[in-house]
């Protein structure tokens, strides 16, 4: 190589040589605190709870699912269709599973001066039955009204029915008072031997399987009611439904999942969750937190799968105001599906003198008037 060209190559490297030896050697692994990225976290959460808050309010999806019909009575049941069928999916009705073979059963005891009492079996699904009282009014002849009477949470058909009824009143006896037949079943709240959160244990391992204890609770009643209609006394086409605190809850969406219940009263139950929910999302029971439960199906919306049927809704005036004050804001949203088919005196939102009780009075003369 000539001396030229040997110098022009060593100005060339020289340069390059020089920048190898100024550079630090690369770590093998690329590091950072993780504190670093400590905001990036915090904005998450914060979109996430935004993103809530913003769905919580949208209503619609709600307007979607559900376009009214108000041109008939029959016109709005059609147009319903697709938001029961909705809320059949989001709770898991009806339940997996078959039905038994086995035929129901009453075994009669008691009677007293207005009726004659059995203690009823239905069995409904795989291992599971309803079961409560079922009361022949001595009054009945013929082919007979069935109403379905629903005690409250921590109670049980006996508490509302014996010793006074406590503050079911005559919730289950004022219909046998009536002549009508009444089925009050037993709901799960508490069992001897078990946790005292059994509900919300069961409710849980429900979830896994594909239901929820809201339809296998309203199956224990609609399965039963099929049943009850093949007996000789009993009118399939007037059955009603009262129910206290959680039995309220029961009259509420048991009808809306079930249109051969024709009247229903609501006692002490309405717009409660919705309350708790302005309050505090996760106040809300758990067997309350079903999917969609306060974007598509909060109380007010859910009677629109009762109308035209007939529904009152009941709050004592010194009952916690939880228990009312929501129920009143959000009643007359509920009332505007009557008022549309000039049907308003299917309606009722009662305010009465009194606590966390059932209203007999205003109950009995609801039933009476529709069924």
């Amino acid at each position: 190589m000539k001396a030229a060209q040997l110098l022009a190559l060593i100005w060339i490297l020289i340069p390059a040589l020089g920048c190898a030896q100024s550079e630090p050697a690369k770590p093998d692994y690329f590091n950072q605190s993780v504190a670093d990225s400590n905001p990036l976290r915090t904005e998450q959460a914060r979109e996430l709870d935004e993103y809530i808050k913003t769905i919580a309010a949208d209503r619609r999806r709600f307007k979607q699912l559900f376009q009214p019909d108000y041109s008939s009575a029959a016109a709005f049941e059609k147009s319903a269709e697709p938001l029961r069928a909705a809320f059949c999916e989001s709770i898991g009705y009806p339940p997996p599973g078959k039905r038994p073979d086995q035929p129901a059963t009453y075994k009669k005891i008691g009677e007293d001066s207005i009726g004659v009492y059995y203690r009823a079996t239905f069995p409904i699904l795989p291992h599971v039955h309803s079961e409560g009282i079922f009361i022949v009014p001595r009054s009945a002849k013929g082919k007979t009204p069935l109403i379905i009477s629903m005690h409250g949470g921590g109670g049980s058909p006996e508490v509302a029915l014996f010793n006074g009824g406590s503050n079911y009143r005559d919730m289950v006896r004022g219909a046998v008072k009536r002549g009508f037949l009444v089925y009050a079943p037993q709901h799960l709240f508490k069992a001897d031997g078990y946790p005292k959160d059994i509900r919300r244990q069961i409710d849980d391992r429900m979830r896994l399987i594909g239901t929820s204890i809201t339809a296998v609770e309203i199956a224990k009643i609609t399965y039963a009611i099929d049943e009850l209609i093949k007996r000789p006394d009993v009118d399939a086409s007037r059955i009603g439904m009262v129910g206290l605190s959680y039995g309220g809850y029961y009259a509420q969406v048991t009808p809306a999942v079930d249109p051969r219940i024709k009247v229903s009263v609501s006692s002490c139950y309405f717009g409660v969750q919705e309350g708790r929910y302005a309050k505090e999302e996760l106040s809300v029971p758990s067997d309350f937190r079903f999917m969609n439960r306060m974007t598509l199906f909060n109380d007010a919306d859910l009677v629109a799968l009762i109308c035209p049927r007939a529904h009152q809704i009941q709050a004592g005036s010194r009952d916690n105001a939880s228990h009312r004050e929501t129920g009143k804001q959000i009643a007359p949203r509920a009332a505007e599906f009557y008022e549309r088919l000039n049907l308003n005196d299917r309606f009722e939102h009662v305010i009465f003198e009194g606590g966390h009780e059932f209203n007999d009075k205003a109950a009995w003369a609801f039933v009476e008037k529709h069924l």
